[in-house]
């Protein structure tokens, strides 16, 4: 399901390290070389060659990489050098500021992570903030929206896949009625959003349709002008379709006036080494058109060879 392209023979990671010094070298900045190295390796072999140049050269890769890209390259390549945890821990801090407030993407990471992944996410951001972002969710919200996320972040949930029958149809039923009666922020209705694990809501929403004939997003679309209906709805396809979800999310960025290249970068790096082939298949399903010829045409230069090359675009 990953798009990430790992070669045969991977180059040693002190290798990597002494190419990437040299990348840095001279008048100008390799970036081919960039591109060759990191796009085509995955979590713990990046974080292999960002000790290795830590020890070798005395220097934070990190910085390295922010003092000679710039732009939307740039910020590719900075997210996508990080650990998923530390990745995560970023967006999410991103999203709780004032001036790059982002509730979809706290949904994005509670929902479409396990729970340990999630976990460590969390504890990477305490890492790095020194606050939690339990702490943060709640200080930069309000109303039904903190109701929903300041819970979703909150939670640690059962990551197996047994699933309680009875307990999901009764729990179908009372969504339908919270539903029907526009309960959106209801107590329960939150409550089993918010903790039950992914397995036992998709067997709550499977009896949700076969019960009342649609699924529980169509009850919900005559109400999606609301944001906070429109964050449940998120909420509810991050559980049970993420590719559907991220598809939409690169359709709009890619589609916008003026593409957005934020929400393009932060799928294509978050996605790349889990499930982009699948994400890849529901956009040209969606949209007639290969997703990587519909980057290529709204992007350019360096930022479009990486976004490309973790598509799985050419070779390792």
């Amino acid at each position: 399901m990953a798009s990430l392209k790992v070669p045969a023979n991977v180059p040693l990671p002190e290798e990597d390290a002494e190419q990437l010094h040299k990348a840095f070298k001279g008048w100008g900045t390799n970036e081919g070389m960039i591109i060759s190295i990191l796009a085509h390796r995955n979590a713990t072999q990046r974080s292999f060659i960002r000790a290795v140049y830590a020890a070798n050269y005395d220097k934070d890769l990190h910085k390295e990489l922010d003092k000679e890209l710039s732009g939307d390259f740039e910020r590719a390549v900075m997210l996508w050098t990080f650990t998923p945890p530390e990745r995560d821990a970023y967006l999410a801090k991103e999203s709780t500021k004032m001036f790059t407030k982002d509730n979809w993407v706290l949904v994005e990471i509670a929902c479409t992570r396990s729970a340990l992944e999630f976990l460590s996410a969390k504890q990477a951001y305490q890492a790095r903030y020194k606050t939690s972002l339990e702490e943060d969710v709640a200080y930069h919200t309000s109303g039904d929206i903190r109701k929903l996320l300041l819970p979703l972040v909150s939670t640690f949930r059962y990551d197996g896949d047994e699933v309680n029958m009875t307990l999901a149809r009764s729990e179908a039923k009372i969504l339908h009625k919270k539903i029907e009666d526009k309960a959106y922020a209801d107590d329960d209705l939150i409550r089993i959003l918010t903790t039950r694990s992914k397995a036992q809501i998709g067997a709550t929403l499977n009896h949700f349709n076969n019960s009342f004939g649609t699924s529980i997003t169509k009850f919900l679309k005559e109400d999606s002008g609301n944001e906070y209906v429109q964050l449940l709805k998120a909420v509810i396809k991050c559980f049970t379709y993420p590719e559907k979800y991220f598809e939409k999310v690169l359709r709009q960025a890619i589609n916008k006036l003026g593409t957005d290249e934020w929400g393009l970068t932060r799928v294509v790096t978050t996605r790349a080494e889990v499930d982009m082939e699948r994400i890849k298949e529901e956009y040209l399903r969606r949209n007639s058109v290969p997703l990587d010829r519909a980057i290529a045409k709204d992007t350019h230069g360096d930022y479009e060879d990486i976004l490309l090359a973790l598509l799985g675009h050419g070779h390792a």
